[in-house]
């Protein structure tokens, strides 16, 4: 019987990009939190919501669910994404 090895990296060149700036501080910012659905995120990210506000200053955390855990996120998640200072995302079992 042969053995068949399968490379699991990406056969293209990945695209350059520039990373974000990061914010001089996170009063009064919005934070966005996606989880991908699983029982074991909404404990982390309770927890994570409430060392925010009262540590960081954020104003408010948007909290959006992905439809399917091993898929990327939707399209609506992506633009509401946007609107915000900056995400979190998360997974857990």
């Amino acid at each position: 019987m042969a053995l068949r090895f399968l490379n699991p990296s990406h056969e293209a060149e990945a695209q350059a990009f520039t990373r974000a700036l990061r914010p001089a501080s996170l009063v009064g910012a919005t934070v966005g939190f996606i989880s991908n659905g699983k029982e074991g995120t909404k404990g982390f990210f309770t927890h994570l919501e409430a060392l925010l506000r009262a540590r960081l200053g954020v104003a408010e955390v948007r909290w959006l669910t992905k439809g399917n855990y091993s898929a990327p996120a939707e399209a609506a998640i992506l633009v509401e994404a946007g609107n915000w200072d900056f995400a979190i995302t998360g997974l857990g079992d």
